[in-house]
Protein backbone atom coordinates (compact mmCIF):
# COMPACT_ATOMS: atom_id res chain seq x y z
CA UNK A 1 0.00 0.00 0.00
CA UNK A 2 1.42 3.50 -0.85
CA UNK A 3 1.35 6.33 1.40
CA UNK A 4 -0.58 8.30 -1.15
CA UNK A 5 -3.92 7.58 -1.80
CA UNK A 6 -6.04 9.72 -4.80
CA UNK A 7 -9.52 9.49 -4.98
CA UNK A 8 -10.36 10.51 -8.18
CA UNK A 9 -12.97 10.39 -11.25
CA UNK A 10 -11.32 9.85 -15.02
CA UNK A 11 -12.66 13.09 -16.43
CA UNK A 12 -11.56 15.22 -13.10
CA UNK A 13 -10.09 18.39 -14.27
CA UNK A 14 -9.23 18.77 -10.24
CA UNK A 15 -8.15 15.10 -10.28
CA UNK A 16 -6.21 15.53 -13.12
CA UNK A 17 -3.94 18.45 -11.72
CA UNK A 18 -3.23 16.46 -8.93
CA UNK A 19 -2.20 13.00 -10.71
CA UNK A 20 0.09 15.16 -13.49
CA UNK A 21 1.57 16.46 -10.12
CA UNK A 22 2.60 13.22 -8.55
CA UNK A 23 3.83 11.89 -11.75
CA UNK A 24 5.97 14.55 -12.67
CA UNK A 25 7.52 13.97 -8.65
CA UNK A 26 7.39 10.25 -9.10
CA UNK A 27 5.15 9.73 -6.23
CA UNK A 28 3.66 6.53 -6.22
CA UNK A 29 -0.02 6.63 -5.25
CA UNK A 30 -3.20 4.42 -4.69
CA UNK A 31 -5.90 5.52 -7.07
CA UNK A 32 -9.89 5.05 -5.58
CA UNK A 33 -12.44 5.80 -8.75
CA UNK A 34 -15.09 7.77 -7.34
CA UNK A 35 -17.98 7.90 -10.05
CA UNK A 36 -19.24 11.23 -10.03
CA UNK A 37 -21.48 10.29 -12.69
CA UNK A 38 -23.50 7.74 -10.15
CA UNK A 39 -23.28 10.53 -7.11
CA UNK A 40 -20.47 8.48 -5.42
CA UNK A 41 -18.86 11.51 -4.06
CA UNK A 42 -22.22 11.62 -2.38
CA UNK A 43 -21.93 8.82 -0.48
CA UNK A 44 -21.72 8.66 3.36
CA UNK A 45 -18.30 6.70 3.31
CA UNK A 46 -17.17 9.70 0.45
CA UNK A 47 -18.36 12.61 2.51
CA UNK A 48 -17.17 10.83 6.16
CA UNK A 49 -13.57 11.23 4.45
CA UNK A 50 -14.09 14.79 2.33
CA UNK A 51 -17.31 16.75 3.69
CA UNK A 52 -17.50 19.33 0.69
CA UNK A 53 -18.26 15.57 -1.19
CA UNK A 54 -16.15 16.59 -4.29
CA UNK A 55 -12.79 14.60 -5.79
CA UNK A 56 -9.77 14.81 -5.99
CA UNK A 57 -9.25 13.89 -2.35
CA UNK A 58 -5.49 13.07 -1.40
CA UNK A 59 -5.19 11.10 1.84
CA UNK A 60 -1.30 10.88 2.79
CA UNK A 61 -0.94 8.19 5.60
CA UNK A 62 0.67 8.90 9.08
CA UNK A 63 0.13 12.77 8.07
CA UNK A 64 2.83 12.90 6.11
CA UNK A 65 5.42 12.10 9.09
CA UNK A 66 6.77 8.87 7.80
CA UNK A 67 5.19 6.95 10.62
CA UNK A 68 3.98 3.12 10.17
CA UNK A 69 0.59 4.34 9.94
CA UNK A 70 -2.21 2.29 7.84
CA UNK A 71 -5.19 3.61 9.03
CA UNK A 72 -6.56 6.31 6.37
CA UNK A 73 -8.83 8.19 9.12
CA UNK A 74 -5.19 9.15 10.68
CA UNK A 75 -3.69 10.41 8.02
CA UNK A 76 -3.67 14.08 6.48
CA UNK A 77 -6.61 14.44 4.03
CA UNK A 78 -6.52 17.13 1.86
CA UNK A 79 -10.08 17.94 -0.65
CA UNK A 80 -8.70 20.99 -2.40
CA UNK A 81 -6.65 20.31 -4.98
CA UNK A 82 -4.70 24.02 -4.73
CA UNK A 83 -3.75 22.89 -1.66
CA UNK A 84 -2.58 19.10 -2.57
CA UNK A 85 -0.55 20.27 -5.30
CA UNK A 86 1.16 23.00 -2.58
CA UNK A 87 1.39 20.30 -0.19
CA UNK A 88 3.57 18.03 -2.86
CA UNK A 89 5.74 21.06 -3.38
CA UNK A 90 6.47 21.79 0.03
CA UNK A 91 6.68 17.80 1.13
CA UNK A 92 8.46 16.55 -1.44
CA UNK A 93 11.98 18.50 -2.78
CA UNK A 94 13.01 16.01 -4.97
CA UNK A 95 12.32 15.78 -8.73
CA UNK A 96 11.05 18.85 -10.66
CA UNK A 97 10.06 22.15 -8.84
CA UNK A 98 5.92 23.17 -8.97
CA UNK A 99 6.84 26.42 -8.03
CA UNK A 100 9.58 29.24 -8.49
CA UNK A 101 11.88 29.56 -5.66
CA UNK A 102 11.14 31.03 -2.45
CA UNK A 103 13.15 33.75 -3.40
CA UNK A 104 11.58 34.51 -6.09
CA UNK A 105 8.24 35.77 -4.56
CA UNK A 106 7.10 37.73 -7.81
CA UNK A 107 7.23 34.73 -10.07
CA UNK A 108 5.37 32.58 -7.19
CA UNK A 109 2.86 35.33 -7.27
CA UNK A 110 2.22 34.87 -11.50
CA UNK A 111 2.00 31.01 -11.29
CA UNK A 112 -0.03 30.97 -8.65
CA UNK A 113 -2.69 33.41 -10.05
CA UNK A 114 -2.37 31.45 -13.24
CA UNK A 115 -3.54 28.50 -11.14
CA UNK A 116 -6.23 30.50 -9.81
CA UNK A 117 -7.45 31.76 -13.10
CA UNK A 118 -8.21 28.66 -13.92
CA UNK A 119 -8.65 26.36 -10.57
CA UNK A 120 -11.43 29.52 -8.81
CA UNK A 121 -12.29 31.41 -11.65
CA UNK A 122 -13.09 29.16 -14.75
CA UNK A 123 -13.34 25.48 -13.77
CA UNK A 124 -15.81 26.36 -9.92
CA UNK A 125 -19.05 27.13 -12.17
CA UNK A 126 -18.53 24.85 -15.25
CA UNK A 127 -18.30 21.60 -13.22
CA UNK A 128 -20.82 18.66 -13.23
CA UNK A 129 -23.11 19.73 -10.19
CA UNK A 130 -22.94 23.30 -11.52
CA UNK A 131 -23.89 21.61 -15.52
CA UNK A 132 -27.05 20.08 -13.83
CA UNK A 133 -28.53 23.13 -12.39
CA UNK A 134 -28.23 24.97 -15.55
CA UNK A 135 -29.97 22.20 -17.61
CA UNK A 136 -32.73 22.10 -14.48
CA UNK A 137 -33.30 25.60 -15.03
CA UNK A 138 -33.58 24.85 -18.99
CA UNK A 139 -30.46 26.20 -20.04
CA UNK A 140 -27.89 24.74 -22.42
CA UNK A 141 -25.33 23.81 -19.88
CA UNK A 142 -23.06 23.16 -23.03
CA UNK A 143 -22.96 26.54 -24.42
CA UNK A 144 -22.76 27.76 -20.62
CA UNK A 145 -19.34 26.10 -20.35
CA UNK A 146 -18.07 27.11 -23.87
CA UNK A 147 -19.11 30.60 -22.93
CA UNK A 148 -17.10 30.49 -19.51
CA UNK A 149 -14.34 28.14 -20.60
CA UNK A 150 -13.63 30.68 -23.24
CA UNK A 151 -13.72 34.20 -21.10
CA UNK A 152 -10.92 31.74 -18.12
CA UNK A 153 -8.48 30.99 -21.32
CA UNK A 154 -8.97 34.56 -22.49
CA UNK A 155 -7.71 35.58 -19.06
CA UNK A 156 -5.07 33.05 -18.97
CA UNK A 157 -3.48 33.70 -22.41
CA UNK A 158 -3.41 37.92 -21.25
CA UNK A 159 -0.85 36.48 -18.46
CA UNK A 160 0.26 33.99 -19.79
CA UNK A 161 1.44 35.55 -22.79
CA UNK A 162 4.24 37.98 -20.87
CA UNK A 163 5.77 34.87 -18.63
CA UNK A 164 5.41 31.88 -21.04
CA UNK A 165 8.56 30.26 -22.26
CA UNK A 166 8.56 26.27 -22.68
CA UNK A 167 5.51 26.48 -20.26
CA UNK A 168 3.31 28.83 -18.39
CA UNK A 169 6.00 30.19 -16.67
CA UNK A 170 9.39 30.38 -18.38
CA UNK A 171 10.97 26.55 -18.81
CA UNK A 172 9.55 24.95 -15.94
CA UNK A 173 5.99 22.57 -15.66
CA UNK A 174 4.90 24.65 -12.40
CA UNK A 175 0.96 24.33 -11.02
CA UNK A 176 -0.31 26.27 -13.71
CA UNK A 177 0.36 24.07 -15.77
CA UNK A 178 -0.70 21.34 -13.91
CA UNK A 179 -4.27 23.26 -13.70
CA UNK A 180 -3.87 24.36 -17.90
CA UNK A 181 -3.31 21.17 -19.01
CA UNK A 182 -7.06 19.31 -18.17
CA UNK A 183 -8.42 22.99 -18.55
CA UNK A 184 -7.31 22.73 -22.17
CA UNK A 185 -8.67 19.31 -22.36
CA UNK A 186 -11.94 20.63 -21.19
CA UNK A 187 -12.41 23.26 -23.21
CA UNK A 188 -11.72 21.45 -26.42
CA UNK A 189 -14.40 19.10 -25.58
CA UNK A 190 -16.59 21.85 -25.32
CA UNK A 191 -16.22 23.36 -28.29
CA UNK A 192 -13.80 25.98 -27.74
CA UNK A 193 -11.40 27.06 -30.38
CA UNK A 194 -8.11 26.60 -28.67
CA UNK A 195 -5.65 27.20 -31.00
CA UNK A 196 -7.59 30.15 -33.16
CA UNK A 197 -8.33 32.23 -29.94
CA UNK A 198 -5.11 31.46 -27.88
CA UNK A 199 -1.89 30.86 -29.70
CA UNK A 200 -0.31 31.18 -26.42
CA UNK A 201 -2.33 28.95 -24.25
CA UNK A 202 -2.11 26.20 -27.81
CA UNK A 203 1.35 26.73 -27.99
CA UNK A 204 2.03 25.37 -23.86
CA UNK A 205 -0.57 22.93 -24.23
CA UNK A 206 1.24 21.47 -27.31
CA UNK A 207 4.30 21.11 -25.05
CA UNK A 208 2.52 19.64 -22.43
CA UNK A 209 0.93 16.98 -24.21
CA UNK A 210 4.11 15.67 -24.82
CA UNK A 211 5.23 15.24 -20.93
CA UNK A 212 5.06 12.09 -19.72
CA UNK A 213 3.74 12.63 -17.10
CA UNK A 214 1.00 14.27 -18.62
CA UNK A 215 0.04 11.71 -20.63
CA UNK A 216 -0.28 9.04 -17.91
CA UNK A 217 -2.75 11.62 -16.50
CA UNK A 218 -4.74 11.69 -19.30
CA UNK A 219 -8.83 11.40 -18.70
CA UNK A 220 -8.40 8.29 -21.24
CA UNK A 221 -5.98 6.51 -19.82
CA UNK A 222 -7.44 6.13 -15.68
CA UNK A 223 -8.23 2.53 -14.61
CA UNK A 224 -11.90 4.21 -14.65
CA UNK A 225 -11.93 5.35 -17.98
CA UNK A 226 -14.93 3.87 -20.28
CA UNK A 227 -13.29 1.30 -22.89
CA UNK A 228 -14.82 3.00 -25.36
CA UNK A 229 -13.03 6.26 -24.57
CA UNK A 230 -9.94 4.45 -23.91
CA UNK A 231 -6.42 5.50 -25.53
CA UNK A 232 -3.23 3.88 -25.16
Amino acid sequence: MSEYTLYSYYRSSCSARLRIALNLKGIKYDLVPVNLLKDEQLSESHRALNPSATVPLLIVRGGGSGADDDDQQTGVKIGQSIAALEFLEETHQQGPALLPPASDARGRAVVRSLAQIIAADTQPPTNLRIMRRVRAMGGSAEEWNKELMTEGLRAYEAVAREHAGKFSFGDTLTIADACLMPAVWNAERFGVDVKGLFPTVAKIAAVLEEEPAVKAAHYFRQPDTPDNLRIE
